[in-house]
């Protein structure tokens, strides 16, 4: 592990104890107590470049001020334009970031996109309001009023998921603030339930990374090995890869965990990042607030299990990172400039590429996913429901086989970065993931294969376990 890895896991495991400090304390305490700690770790592994995440906040804050109504898309523009500066700063011989400047600045872009679009809704509610003459009661998810900048600030610096996530919405935070009877609410079984796959990957991956070390891959040693070899190679960069993030986002949301951070009644249905979807009244007493079952799901940004095992390259987007994915969902997908299915997505993995960094190993792969995503929709759509039980059964087998074969290789640009490796890598196994992508997309289009939107979500199978597994 490196120095920062290891600064990482620090910061992951010391957010644990804090949250049970928070998680019965007051309003007040909460909101700047929770800023004053995520503001000490930023200063104290960003320093002086902290500069950056204060101007973008400063930035986004007078925005919303200035266009209410139309916030969102200028906070989009803002936040993503930095972004490109921020990147740029070592081309234009200024200090370069930290890596924890980094990680802070684009969780910080998700959250300040997210904070504008909350206002811009709630501006917009407030005009149909008075158009109609008639007040209506509390809408689900809105906020009660602006923030001001204070609460901005105590918003984009609280400690949970500073630099790892999860992403939450300013909704989900002010519901922490003002959680009732914060006692009642289970913290230390679910963490327990939560945490305890998290050791296990950790070992996975030190021992994979020892063992298949990504420099090897840049070696020219690497490259005299037998094309089966080479093909192996990716499997268990890509298997460290997942181990990797599965102990850093178990970690950070074990810290969201101990706080009470994100928990919903599970009547409210929640959603990862969104958080709930059906109305809940909070409960009267502590008794009754007691008598709830409660679930994370909000704050919940890994689905191991479904990760690893789901059938389809479209359900490997949903179970990774998820309330990433919701807001690329929410903010990105929604306003494709696009109709389709899969030009949507491709719009949508072109700006993730672009928030995750310029490197060119993120937009090769990135770019990828969409022609992946084409070809099983079509293919699926002209062969699988043509089969029998056992046929459809052993057509999820080799399709799950082979979404993790495209996940491996597009996983070799994600590490890799740069376009000279990755072409390298690729180019040393034949581009057989393209290749073999493109023959499939080509395939279903000669069956007659129907787009990917257009296909019945019943007749997809989304693992291939009857009944999925749970962590909880």
């Amino acid at each position: 592990m490196s120095p920062e890895e290891w600064t990482y896991l620090v910061v992951l495991l010391i957010s644990i104890p804090i949250g049970f400090l928070f998680k019965k304390a007051g309003p007040g305490l909460k909101r700047w107590g929770a800023a004053a700690v995520g503001l000490g770790l930023t200063l104290f592994t960003c320093g002086p470049h902290t500069l950056h995440s204060l101007i973008t906040i400063l930035g986004t804050w007078a925005l919303i001020q200035a266009q209410p109504c139309s916030c969102h898309a200028l906070a989009l523009a803002w936040t993503f334009s930095y972004l490109l500066f921020f990147r740029a700063l070592s081309l234009l011989g200024l200090p370069t970031p930290t890596p924890f400047t980094n990680a802070v600045q684009l969780l910080l872009t998700l959250k300040l996109v997210s904070l504008a679009s909350e206002v811009q809704d709630l501006h917009l509610a407030q005009r149909k309001e008075m158009a109609s003459g008639f007040s209506k009661g509390p809408t689900l998810g809105l906020l009660p009023d602006v923030p001001s900048l204070m609460e901005t600030l105590s918003y984009s610096y609280c400690y949970v998921g500073i630099m790892t996530g999860p992403f939450f919405r300013y909704r989900t935070y002010l519901d922490w603030l003002e959680q009732p009877f914060p006692g009642a609410v289970p913290s230390l079984r679910p963490l327990l339930r939560r945490a305890w796959p998290a050791p296990l990957f950790g070992l996975l991956f030190l021992l994979s990374s020892h063992l298949f070390p990504l420099e090897a891959v840049r070696e020219d040693a690497f490259y005299a090995r037998p094309l089966p070899a080479r093909l192996f190679y990716m499997i268990p960069v890509f298997f460290a890869f997942r181990m990797r993030f599965y102990v850093a986002w178990i970690a950070a949301e074990c810290g969201c965990i101990a706080a009470g951070f994100g928990a919903y009644p599970v009547a409210a249905k929640a959603r990862a990042g969104g958080g709930p979807t059906l109305q809940c009244p909070p409960p009267s007493s502590p008794e009754k607030a007691a008598s709830l079952e409660y679930d994370y799901e909000t704050i919940r940004n890994i689905d191991c299990y479904g990760t690893d095992f789901c059938v389809r390259v479209r359900d490997g987007m949903r179970y990774w990172n998820m309330t990433v994915q919701w807001w690329l969902a929410q903010y990105i997908y929604k306003s494709a400039p696009a109709r389709s299915y899969v030009l949507r997505s491709a719009w949508t993995m072109l700006l993730s590429a672009y928030w995750h960094g310029l490197h060119p190993g993120y937009y090769l792969s990135f770019l990828t996913i969409p022609l992946c995503l084409a070809a099983e929709g079509r293919l699926e759509s002209a062969l699988r429901g043509q089969l029998s039980p056992g046929g459809q059964k052993a057509w999820d087998w080799v399709h799950w086989f082979l979404k993790m074969r495209a996940y491996d290789y597009m996983c070799m640009g994600f590490v890799l970065l740069s376009l000279a490796d990755t072409l390298r890598y690729w180019a040393s196994i034949y581009f057989c993931i393209h290749f073999l992508a493109l023959a499939a997309l080509g395939l279903g289009l000669a069956l007659g294969g129907g787009s990917p939107s257009r296909r019945k979500a019943a007749s997809q199978p989304t693992s291939l376990a009857p009944e999925k597994l749970r962590e909880e």
